[in-house]
């Protein structure tokens, strides 16, 4: 594909950011584990329960990252996992792979400041404060460097996030817009060999 470094190895070690409410029981998450269980055992991969504080979220993926070989790992996202891993590779340098990106979580979440459930996990609850929004709005990268370095994948039909503002704000990204699907990717496997082709991870 292009925009792909060439000279950059393919990743020895994969962290993957779930989104708002959601888990490591993310259904796109456990789509590529399970890929990678079949193909690439030798891949380590990592899907931490990610905390409501955005500040701690990224600290945590963080300090994930920093016991793994530097220039060996890559980061995927999705939503509001997927603007955390923008942070992440604007901080690293690393490979990465982003499913309906947030572009301005603080923004789009700072209606949604409260107690809410976990998708996967309905019982569970966690607040989401005003000083959370604070923290995104501190977080957000000036701007995307070293475009070459990411993959979006961004579908047309996303009921949440407007595909325009993705696709705009990672131009110069290798970019594989989808007509149709949704927030959630629900046709996820039909994108799964874009992903992992960026990655160089296909066998």
């Amino acid at each position: 594909m292009s925009g792909v470094d060439a000279a950059v190895r393919a990743p020895t070690h994969l962290l993957y950011l779930h989104g708002f409410r959601s888990s490591p029981r993310s259904f796109k998450a456990l789509r590529v584990q399970a890929w990678l269980q079949q193909h690439r055992p030798d891949v380590t991969w990592a899907c931490p329960q990610l905390p409501p504080s955005p500040r701690a979220a990224v600290e945590e993926a963080q300090a994930v990252l920093a016991r793994w070989p530097a220039g060996r790992f890559a980061v995927a996202g999705s939503s509001l996992g997927g603007f955390y891993a923008t942070v992440l590779a604007e901080a690293t340098g690393c490979r990465t792979v982003l499913l309906n990106p947030a572009v301005d979580p603080a923004r789009d979440l700072a209606p949604h400041v409260g107690e809410h459930s976990y998708f996967h996990d309905p019982d569970r609850h966690f607040a989401f404060r005003p000083g959370h929004v604070d923290e995104l709005r501190a977080l957000t990268p000036a701007a995307i460097t070293r475009p070459e370095r990411y993959l979006a994948i961004i579908a047309k039909g996303d009921e949440l996030l407007d595909w325009r503002e993705m696709a705009a704000r990672y131009a110069g990204c290798a970019l594989r817009l989808i007509e149709g699907s949704d927030h959630g990717l629900s046709d996820f496997d039909q994108h799964l060999p874009t992903f992992l082709d960026f990655l160089q991870l296909t066998p």
